[in-house]
Order: C-alpha cells, then sequence, then structure tokens
C-alpha cells in the first residue's frame, strides 16, 4: 500500500471520527447539565427542609411562632408546590397553620395577673395551646420521613 492510499483512507476515516468525538462531546455535555439540574433542584429541595425544621425549631424554642416567623416561613417554602409531590405542600400547609392556631391561642391566654374577657374559657384556651403545641414539637421526626425520599442522596 502507498502512501497516497493511506492518505485517502485516512481523510475518509476522518469525517466520522469527528463525527463521533462531537457526538461524545454533546453526550458528555448533556450529562454535565443533568447532573447540574439534580444538584440545583436537590439543593432548593433541602432549603425548604431546613425552613420547615427552622420554624420547628422557633416553636420548640419559645413555645410560640410570631406572625412574621410565620410569614417568613410561608415565603422561604413557597415553592415546595414545584419541587416535590402533593404531600409535603399538604404537610407544610398543616405545619403553617398549626403556627397560626398557636399563636391565636398564645394571644387569647391570660394568666393569674391579667384581666379576663368577658366568656374566656382558660380551660378551652390552655388546652388550644397544648394541643397545637404538642403537634408540633413532634414534627421533627416526621418531617424528616416526608422529605427523605426526595433528599436521599444514596440513589
Amino acid at each position: 500500500m502507498c502512501i497516497e492510499q493511506v492518505i485517502e483512507v485516512s481523510k475518509g476515516l476522518l469525517t466520522p471520527l469527528i463525527a463521533i468525538v462531537a457526538t461524545y462531546v454533546a453526550w458528555q455535555q448533556w450529562q454535565t447539565n443533568r447532573l447540574k439540574f439534580i444538584l440545583d433542584r436537590y439543593d432548593r429541595r433541602l432549603r425548604v427542609y431546613e425552613e420547615v425544621r427552622k420554624i420547628l425549631s422557633i416553636i420548640l424554642r419559645d413555645a410560640k411562632a410570631s406572625y412574621e416567623d410565620l410569614l417568613k416561613f410561608r415565603t422561604a417554602v413557597s415553592e415546595a408546590d414545584f419541587l416535590f409531590g402533593p404531600e409535603v405542600p399538604e404537610y407544610i400547609d398543616e405545619i403553617y397553620k398549626r403556627g397560626v392556631k398557636l399563636q391565636y391561642w398564645c394571644g387569647e391566654y391570660r394568666d393569674y395577673a391579667q384581666e379576663k374577657p368577658e366568656g374566656y374559657d382558660h380551660k378551652k384556651v390552655v388546652d388550644g395551646m397544648h394541643s397545637e403545641l404538642t403537634w408540633l414539637t413532634e414534627q421533627f421526626e416526621p418531617a424528616k420521613s416526608k422529605f427523605k425520599k426526595y433528599l436521599d442522596v444514596s440513589r
């Protein structure tokens, strides 16, 4: 085989080789973009979970959450509808509603030194506070369970 034939064969193989290399590079870019998307989605999901833990921690520390804390929480987790299945936004909504109820009962509470409004039912107020506070302070493990399938990096 002479050198001219080798050159001709090389020219013929060059175009498919370039196509194969270009295809491989495009595939690698696609893989990189896919992994970046997965990482970005994970980070956003983790931020929502951290906000849930944050509001629960405030409630555990103070035995209440201010309306301001609850509104900040609501805003911070607003994208949960787009990042999770329906069970997580429903759960977040339940936390928010119970936090608002707890704040309501805390606002209604009167101790022995305060004047009680007409029709004030101390037992009802204390039971309402206790019920909401108990539910909210027991949510650390259930929250972990609800978010686990979306934050499990072992898969």
